[in-house]
Order: structure tokens, then C-alpha cells, then sequence
């Protein structure tokens, strides 16, 4: 395992930043580096961690880059490591952004359900993204700061979720759903997209995890129905794991398309869900380690490869796939066969970092 620590330093030394304001992909980056940081204690990584936020978020606990021209449910990851840096730093800036960040949430539109918007440019649509982007860092704000006030509107929405996108003869969930029935996209009795897109079952599948741990166990009622529905998604999409690797398909269910391929990103985010679901007692460490521990490998054995430059690339990332709007991105299996694939995303570097922790938190006990 020598060559992914070789990986994120030669990562982390030629990352730019994903966008020129605050944003989701970096926050996954952050996201990664944190949990190795507590997993291996590199201060490197909780170095570049705090050099970041320290760039991003001025002494008066202003983010000037976050864009306040719209509401996105993805600006909210970003913020997550707002905590580790107010623990690390003792800086009072930093709470006062996360306060900003939690206020922002407070006046995001909502569906009838009470679910927010993915975006203000999708209204009345819940996508899977969307409760991996803000349902963790609100579990954390609400542990802190609230005694537990938000945790019953957390646990609706993924109970939401579960009544509006889960497919019970699948095991699986649909990307998105568009509660208005309106879009191209949205089948025009459910709502539903039409396909099981494996990035957006990882971001459920971490939202869920992620939420569980950072939820009080006195708030069992709640935590317990997370906990219920985090075991129903993981026997739902392991069968469909290609027996070889252990790893997922783009479209997790049609193995049989030729055009069809393991995908990293999503296959990251499931092994880090499974080792760290076990790690957390919440799965059978006799059933579920060994699909995560499998996972893991195969990403590192098939999916890190040292490339011409003689620097390590994680490969078979799929860039972006979305719905809409519009006529936009039909959600058909070809459309997501048809996205671009490329390296060193920071959708799929920084879930492979959180899962290499849980492997080597692991490789420990």
C-alpha cells in the first residue's frame, strides 16, 4: 500500500483548486485528507486541510467566494471541514462560518415533502447528491451547537428519500426525483429518474454512514432509522458488485451493456460505507468487511496506476452526470455511458482517500 501514500503527496502537490469559489469537489478533497489525517496522523494532511480554509475564509468568518446569487446544495459540503479546523485551530472564524453556512440552509427552498431542492435551478427535485452535500454537516452542526434539534428533519428527509426514489425489486435507488413530474427525465407517474447511477448511491450510502456516526446514540429513534435504512441500501447493492473485483458498474445493474465499465468514484464511496459501517458496528464484520476490504484493493491494484509522467494516477473516474435541466441529460443508460471518464477527480480522489483511512483504521484493530 506504499504507493497511495505516494499518490496523495504527489496529489496534493499538483491539486488546484476545482473552482474559484467555494464548492463541493474540493470539499471532498478536504473530506479525504481529514480522515487520513486522524486515521495516520501525516501532519501534512491536516496542514494542506487548514492552509485551504485559511485562503477561503476571511478572520471575520466571511467565505467572499461562496456565491449567494443562487441556492446549490452543494455548497454546503465544503463546510464540513469547518469543524476540523475549529478544533484544530481554536479560531473563532470558522464557527462563525459554519453559523453562515447553517443559516443558509435555514432559508433554502424546500419541497412539499420537506426535502430541499437539489438546486434553485431544479426546483421540487430531491437528488441522492443532495443528502451526502448537507445532511452530514448538519448532523455535525446539530451535535454541536444544537442538542439534537435537527435530527428528527434529518432522518425525514432520507426517509423521504426512501419513499420517493427506492426501487424495492431493484435494491436500489434512483438518482433523482423530480416531485413535480415535470422533467424530460422524471417518469411521469413517479417522478423517478430512469436508472441507478453509481455515484449517487455512494453519495447515499456515505450521507448515511456519515450521519449515523456524528448523530447522538440518545437520539436513538432517529439514529436507529438511519441505521435501518443505511443495511437495507448495502444488501441492496452488493449483489450487483462484479464477482472478480468487487467493484460497480456506471449503471450499478446492466452488466450486460458492452459499453458499460467498473467506475471508481462510486466503487470508493461503497467500500468506504461497508469498512467504515463495520468499523462503526453497525454491519456484520463476518459478511461485510471482506465486500469493502475486496472493494479497496481492486481500486488500488486495477484503478492506481503510475502513468507517463512517472507520477501515480487514480484512473476510471466518471468527470460529471447530472439530470437536466431541460432536455439536457436524459438520464437514459447511454446518456451515463456517454459522460467523459478521465483521472484524479476530486469526486473520486477524495473517497478513496476516506476509504483508504477506513483501511488502514482497519489494518490496526
Amino acid at each position: 500500500m506504499k504507493n497511495i501514500r505516494i499518490f496523495v503527496n504527489q496529489y496534493k502537490a499538483r491539486y488546484q483548486d476545482y473552482k474559484d469559489y467555494w464548492n463541493y469537489e474540493d470539499g471532498c478533497v478536504l473530506k479525504g485528507l481529514i480522515d487520513l489525517y486522524r486515521a495516520a496522523g501525516d501532519p501534512t494532511d491536516r496542514q494542506y486541510v487548514l492552509d485551504y480554509l485559511s485562503r477561503r475564509v476571511d478572520a471575520d468568518g466571511a467565505i467572499p467566494s461562496f456565491r449567494t446569487d443562487s441556492y446549490n446544495i452543494d455548497a454546503i459540503n465544503c463546510g464540513k471541514a469547518l469543524f476540523f479546523a475549529l478544533d484544530e485551530t481554536g479560531e473563532e472564524r470558522y464557527r462563525k462560518a459554519a453559523d453562515f453556512l447553517h443559516e443558509r440552509l435555514s432559508t433554502h427552498p424546500r419541497c412539499a415533502v420537506g426535502n430541499f431542492w437539489h438546486k434553485e435551478i431544479y426546483p421540487e427535485q430531491i437528488w441522492l447528491d443532495g443528502l451526502y452535500m448537507a445532511q452530514p454537516f448538519r448532523a455535525e452542526y446539530d451535535r454541536r451547537f444544537l442538542s439534537g434539534l435537527e435530527a428528527a428533519d434529518i432522518a425525514q428527509q432520507f426517509r423521504n428519500v426512501r419513499t420517493y426514489l427506492y426501487n424495492a425489486d431493484k435494491g436500489l435507488y434512483y438518482h433523482a426525483c423530480d416531485l413535480a413530474k415535470v422533467q424530460p427525465w422524471a417518469n411521469k407517474e413517479t417522478g423517478c429518474s430512469a436508472n441507478f447511477w453509481l455515484r449517487s448511491m455512494g453519495w447515499y450510502l456515505m450521507a448515511l454512514v456519515d450521519c449515523i456516526d456524528l448523530m447522538s446514540e440518545q437520539l436513538y429513534e432517529h439514529r436507529r432509522a438511519l441505521m435501518d435504512l443505511f443495511l437495507e441500501a448495502v444488501r441492496g447493492i452488493l449483489p450487483y458488485a462484479d464477482p472478480a473485483t468487487g467493484l460497480f458498474y456506471q449503471v450499478i445493474d446492466r452488466a450486460d451493456v458492452p459499453e458499460n465499465y467498473l467506475e471508481t468514484s462510486g466503487s470508493a464511496m461503497v467500500a468506504y460505507a461497508l469498512m467504515k459501517g463495520v468499523r462503526l458496528g453497525l454491519l456484520d464484520p463476518e459478511r461485510y468487511l471482506a465486500p469493502g476490504l475486496k472493494a479497496f484493493r481492486s481500486l488500488t491494484d486495477r484503478k492506481l496506476n503510475l502513468g507517463e509522467d512517472g507520477e501515480w494516477h487514480l484512473d476510471d473516474i466518471c468527470l460529471v452526470a447530472g439530470l437536466g435541466p431541460g432536455e439536457k441529460r436524459d438520464g437514459s443508460v447511454a446518456y451515463y455511458l456517454s459522460e467523459k471518464v478521465g483521472p484524479d477527480d476530486a469526486k473520486g480522489a477524495g473517497p478513496f482517500m476516506m476509504a483508504w483511512s477506513e483501511y488502514l483504521r482497519t489494518e490496526k484493530e
